[in-house]
């Protein structure tokens, strides 16, 4: 089976000057998990919903910044942070824009390549989807899930 009878032709994509808060919006809103990114025509880097959640890590802290509930209301964040760095920090995450933290080294795969080559591929780089072109051209999106469902049908 080759990734043309699986890929998805319909094309969701983020453009680089898209901020984060856009780029969260359009993967919402058409249900994907990444997208690759074009300025015009040309693929020049991919977002995914891992990028994103990648932002709300506090590298000095050593984690996420989820707060339960509790810590909400037991432990006052500006004990741990500084209320107005916390404030400035979450507000600077949705206006950022996505090139900046897009990958831009993006794996492709051809049309005419099999679904076992895919596969292979999106495990040993451990990627969730791979950008589909012919002559140097988007033409389409492959992911884990389009393969399985592919492989369903045999």
């Amino acid at each position: 089976m080759k990734i043309k009878d699986v890929m998805n032709p319909n094309i969701v994509f983020c453009k680089p000057d898209n901020t984060i808060r856009e780029a969260a919006k359009i993967l919402k809103e058409n249900n994907v998990s990444g997208a690759p990114v074009l300025e015009g025509e040309e693929l020049v880097g991919i977002i995914s919903e891992a990028d994103l959640l990648k932002l709300l890590i506090l590298p000095e802290k050593g984690g996420l910044w989820l707060p339960s509930p509790f810590e909400v209301i037991e432990i006052p964040i500006r004990e741990l942070l500084g209320w107005e760095e916390t404030k400035k920090m979450l507000s600077d995450v949705g206006s950022t824009k996505i090139e900046e933290i897009m990958t831009k080294d993006v794996h492709t795969i051809s049309s005419k390549a099999s679904v076992e080559e895919a596969s292979e591929h999106m495990i040993r780089h451990r990627i969730n989807r791979l950008p589909v072109t012919e002559d140097n051209r988007l033409v389409g999106i492959v992911t884990r899930g389009d393969i399985i469902q592919g492989l369903a049908k045999l």
